[in-house]
């Protein structure tokens, strides 16, 4: 496990206390959770790019096109 100290401007280090106590971690964990959720983002988004770089929209075209043209089963209409 390594250590890294951070300043935090005194005003996001107050709420993120608050927002830690309200859940029940602790600031650690809070901040860890944080981290982890900024990361996980930065690669889905990374993920998605990449697999749209490889796209192949006229296959997806053909693809789209063969579908049946039918209306949408209850409950999945569009609101």
């Amino acid at each position: 496990m390594a250590n890294y100290a951070l300043r935090v401007p005194e005003s996001l280090f107050t709420y993120a206390r608050k927002v830690a106590a309200e859940e029940h971690v602790s600031m650690n964990q809070f901040f860890v959770m944080a981290i982890a959720e900024k990361v996980s983002a930065l690669k889905t988004e990374a993920y998605f790019s990449e697999r749209h770089s490889r796209a192949d929209t006229d296959a997806f075209d053909v693809w789209l096109n063969a579908s049946p043209d039918t209306q949408p089963m209850n409950g999945d209409e569009l609101i």
